[in-house]
Protein backbone atom coordinates (compact mmCIF):
# COMPACT_ATOMS: atom_id res chain seq x y z
CA UNK A 1 0.00 0.00 0.00
CA UNK A 2 1.23 3.48 -0.92
CA UNK A 3 1.95 5.87 1.95
CA UNK A 4 0.09 9.04 0.92
CA UNK A 5 1.36 11.11 3.86
CA UNK A 6 4.16 12.87 1.92
CA UNK A 7 1.78 13.64 -0.95
CA UNK A 8 -0.94 14.93 1.37
CA UNK A 9 1.69 17.08 3.08
CA UNK A 10 2.59 18.56 -0.33
CA UNK A 11 -1.08 19.25 -1.11
CA UNK A 12 -1.47 20.96 2.27
CA UNK A 13 1.50 23.19 1.47
CA UNK A 14 0.02 24.14 -1.92
CA UNK A 15 -3.09 25.37 -0.11
CA UNK A 16 -1.33 27.15 2.76
CA UNK A 17 1.89 28.40 1.10
CA UNK A 18 3.49 28.06 4.54
CA UNK A 19 7.20 28.56 3.82
CA UNK A 20 8.23 26.95 7.10
CA UNK A 21 6.36 23.81 6.06
CA UNK A 22 8.04 23.86 2.65
CA UNK A 23 11.45 24.10 4.34
CA UNK A 24 10.56 21.16 6.59
CA UNK A 25 9.49 18.98 3.61
CA UNK A 26 12.79 19.26 1.73
CA UNK A 27 15.68 16.85 2.19
CA UNK A 28 19.04 18.57 2.69
CA UNK A 29 20.35 16.99 -0.51
CA UNK A 30 17.24 17.49 -2.64
CA UNK A 31 17.51 18.39 -6.31
CA UNK A 32 15.31 20.73 -8.34
CA UNK A 33 14.98 20.21 -12.10
CA UNK A 34 13.62 23.24 -13.91
CA UNK A 35 11.93 23.26 -17.31
CA UNK A 36 14.27 26.09 -18.41
CA UNK A 37 17.54 25.61 -16.51
CA UNK A 38 19.89 23.14 -18.20
CA UNK A 39 21.53 21.66 -15.10
CA UNK A 40 19.89 20.16 -12.02
CA UNK A 41 19.90 22.56 -9.07
CA UNK A 42 21.20 20.68 -6.03
CA UNK A 43 20.54 21.48 -2.40
CA UNK A 44 17.78 22.47 -0.04
CA UNK A 45 18.34 26.22 -0.30
CA UNK A 46 18.14 26.40 -4.09
CA UNK A 47 15.18 23.98 -4.25
CA UNK A 48 13.39 26.09 -1.63
CA UNK A 49 14.07 29.26 -3.66
CA UNK A 50 12.72 27.77 -6.88
CA UNK A 51 9.62 26.25 -5.29
CA UNK A 52 8.86 29.42 -3.32
CA UNK A 53 9.17 31.53 -6.47
CA UNK A 54 7.06 29.06 -8.45
CA UNK A 55 4.18 29.38 -6.03
CA UNK A 56 4.29 33.16 -6.21
CA UNK A 57 4.26 32.98 -10.02
CA UNK A 58 1.98 29.97 -10.58
CA UNK A 59 0.12 29.38 -7.34
CA UNK A 60 -2.65 31.90 -7.81
CA UNK A 61 -6.37 31.36 -7.72
CA UNK A 62 -6.51 29.48 -11.04
CA UNK A 63 -3.81 26.92 -10.19
CA UNK A 64 -5.14 23.40 -9.78
CA UNK A 65 -3.86 19.87 -9.92
CA UNK A 66 -5.98 17.88 -12.36
CA UNK A 67 -4.50 14.37 -12.16
CA UNK A 68 -2.08 12.36 -10.09
CA UNK A 69 -0.10 9.21 -10.69
CA UNK A 70 1.52 7.76 -7.59
CA UNK A 71 4.09 5.16 -6.68
CA UNK A 72 5.53 4.03 -3.37
CA UNK A 73 8.21 6.79 -3.46
CA UNK A 74 6.75 9.55 -5.55
CA UNK A 75 4.06 11.16 -7.63
CA UNK A 76 3.45 12.82 -10.96
CA UNK A 77 0.97 15.65 -10.52
CA UNK A 78 -0.51 17.30 -13.60
CA UNK A 79 -1.45 20.95 -13.18
CA UNK A 80 -3.21 23.72 -15.07
CA UNK A 81 -3.38 27.47 -14.69
CA UNK A 82 -3.62 30.59 -16.81
CA UNK A 83 -1.38 33.64 -16.72
CA UNK A 84 -1.80 36.67 -18.99
CA UNK A 85 -4.24 34.75 -21.18
CA UNK A 86 -1.82 31.85 -21.72
CA UNK A 87 -3.11 28.42 -20.72
CA UNK A 88 -0.33 26.59 -18.90
CA UNK A 89 -0.23 22.83 -18.53
CA UNK A 90 2.51 20.96 -16.74
CA UNK A 91 3.57 18.25 -14.37
CA UNK A 92 5.40 18.16 -11.08
CA UNK A 93 7.38 14.95 -10.70
CA UNK A 94 8.19 14.48 -7.02
CA UNK A 95 10.32 11.78 -5.41
CA UNK A 96 10.48 11.24 -1.65
CA UNK A 97 13.32 9.68 0.34
CA UNK A 98 12.91 7.03 3.06
CA UNK A 99 12.07 9.74 5.60
CA UNK A 100 9.21 11.05 3.44
CA UNK A 101 11.11 14.23 2.51
CA UNK A 102 11.30 15.61 -1.03
CA UNK A 103 14.50 14.30 -2.60
CA UNK A 104 13.89 15.26 -6.23
CA UNK A 105 11.46 17.72 -7.80
CA UNK A 106 11.14 18.07 -11.58
CA UNK A 107 8.81 20.48 -13.37
CA UNK A 108 7.80 20.13 -17.00
CA UNK A 109 5.63 22.76 -18.73
CA UNK A 110 3.91 23.24 -22.06
CA UNK A 111 3.36 25.00 -24.47
CA UNK A 112 6.49 26.89 -25.49
CA UNK A 113 4.69 30.22 -25.03
CA UNK A 114 4.08 29.24 -21.39
CA UNK A 115 7.71 28.22 -20.85
CA UNK A 116 8.91 31.56 -22.19
CA UNK A 117 6.49 33.47 -19.96
CA UNK A 118 7.43 31.44 -16.88
CA UNK A 119 11.13 31.88 -17.62
CA UNK A 120 10.71 35.66 -17.50
CA UNK A 121 8.43 35.66 -14.46
CA UNK A 122 10.51 33.18 -12.46
CA UNK A 123 13.70 35.10 -13.22
CA UNK A 124 12.12 38.30 -11.96
CA UNK A 125 10.72 36.61 -8.84
CA UNK A 126 14.04 34.93 -7.97
CA UNK A 127 15.88 38.24 -8.41
CA UNK A 128 13.37 39.97 -6.12
CA UNK A 129 13.79 37.26 -3.49
CA UNK A 130 17.57 37.77 -3.46
CA UNK A 131 17.22 41.43 -2.48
Amino acid sequence: MIDRAPLERWYAYTRSHDVAELQAMLADDCVFRSPVVHTPQAGKAVTFAYLSAAFVVLGGEGFRYTREFTSDRGAVLEFETEIDGIAINGVDIIEWNDAGLIADFKVMVRPLKAINLLHQMMGAQLAQMKR
